[in-house]
């Protein structure tokens, strides 16, 4: 009796009442329609929003930017080559001078009593030229009579040693008249170094231009022992100035003589000057391990605006192109992915798409995305999908460059970059 019992128990929970049979079927309904949801939001593919950009004809200016200094364009350090202190000083900073004119006077004192000096000795030189020549001639009249007696006497007065020292005096005599005249030359010479030496005692100005520096002051004591020192730096010409710039390595291919540029400096931030590049020397310089080649632009500086020493910052026109066809750069970095849209779906049916698939390859480009010196390849949209097409790359500008291709003209939409990407 009590196994029966059991049996009939189990039967009536095996055995529901209708509300319960069904609330399990109204559960296994939801369930499945979850799923077969989450199916068709697998299965579907992704919708995708891209940004583009048309192309456009217009002027493309290709540039190469350097810094450099000012300088004038002929510049001259005017030194001294004496000993001795700064007496008076005519020249100050900014002072316009021309060629001759007195900018400074040494002391000359003792430069003077030196070249009085030398004077002195070069006229007892001359007084003792004239004294050899004097005992020149008497002992030239002296050996005559000698031979006229001799002959006279028939060889018998005077005697042969007489006449041997004669003949030795004036030999004598007229070494000392030689000797005489090389001592001439020799404080003549002397004179004429303590002359120049006191004539650059005077600093004179060798150029027409303005002073820009001044190193000495009256009573300032100058040394020239080995070196000249600079007491003036000189400027011929301020209206017609130099802009050396530092030229990269990379972009000095780039540059020639001709181009024109422009440069602003700090005095004037909202004022552009005008340039002319003249020069590319061939010699490099290397500063912090960057190897730059220096560059020579010739500047008109009528207004006097601009001033030696400024640093200044180039634009360098290397390229100049007009209405060609430009698209922004961000047209040629785009590169779509490889989506899971695009692959090949997979056939498991409910099972293999309940379970998970391997993620694709987010660095995986789409077909035909390769880019081979010049030629790449752009992108479009056709019928709502992506579109490749050819160009050839030409000048650039760092945002913009100029292309070529039968298949894009000017207003063209090319992908710059995906919006968003969503499910249906």
């Amino acid at each position: 009796m009590k196994t029966q019992k059991d049996i009939t128990k189990v039967l009536e929970m095996a055995n529901p009442d209708g509300k319960s049979r069904w609330l399990w079927w109204l559960l296994a309904a939801v369930i499945l329609l979850l799923i077969l949801f989450a199916v068709l939001r697998i299965d579907q593919p992704a919708q995708v929003r891209y940004q583009t950009e048309k192309a456009r004809r217009g002027d493309l200016v290709v540039t190469v930017s350097a810094t450099g200094t000012l300088s004038p364009v002929n510049e001259v350090e005017v030194g001294i080559e004496v000993s001795g202190t700064i007496e008076k000083v005519f020249a100050d900073y900014n002072d316009q001078v021309k060629v001759g004119q007195v900018l400074a006077k040494l002391d000359t004192r003792r430069l003077e009593a030196q070249t009085l000096q030398s004077q002195s000795a070069l006229e007892v030189t001359k007084a003792k030229v004239l004294q050899a020549e004097a005992t020149l001639q008497e002992a030239q009249l002296k050996l005559g009579r000698y031979e006229q007696t001799r002959q006279l006497s028939g060889g018998k007065v005077p005697s042969s040693t007489e006449m041997d020292t004669a003949r030795a005096n004036l030999a004598r005599a007229k070494a000392d008249r030689a000797s005489a005249k090389a001592s001439v030359l020799q404080t003549g010479n002397t004179y004429k170094d303590n002359q120049i030496q006191l004539n650059k005692a005077v600093v004179h100005s060798p150029i027409n231009g303005v002073v820009l520096d001044r190193s000495i002051e009256p009573g300032q004591t100058v040394a020239s022992s080995f070196e000249s020192p600079v007491l003036f730096k000189l400027a011929e010409d301020l209206t017609k100035m130099e802009l050396q710039v530092d030229v990269d390595e990379a972009d000095v291919g780039l540059v020639r003589e001709g181009q024109e540029a422009a440069f602003t400096v700090d005095a004037y931030p909202d004022q552009t000057f005008p340039a002319l590049i003249t020069k590319v020397r061939y010699g490099s310089e290397t500063v912090d391990g960057v190897v730059t080649y220096k560059t020579v632009l010739t500047v008109d500086n009528t207004s006097l605006s601009l001033r030696p020493g400024m640093t200044a910052t180039a634009t360098i026109i290397v390229n100049k192109k007009s209405n060609v066809l430009l698209v922004s750069n961000a047209v040629l970095r785009f590169s779509p992915p490889q989506t899971a849209a695009t692959e090949k779906k997979s056939t498991g049916g409910l099972l293999s798409a309940m379970l998970p698939r391997p993620p694709a390859s987010a660095s995986k480009l789409a077909a035909g995305a390769n880019t081979s010196g010049n030629q790449q390849q752009v992108w479009t949209i056709s019928q709502g999908s992506l579109k490749p097409v050819p160009i050839t790359k030409g000048a650039t500008d760092g945002a913009f460059t100029e292309i070529a291709g039968s298949a894009v003209d000017a207003g063209t939409d090319l992908v710059t970059g995906i919006l968003e990407t969503s499910n249906q």
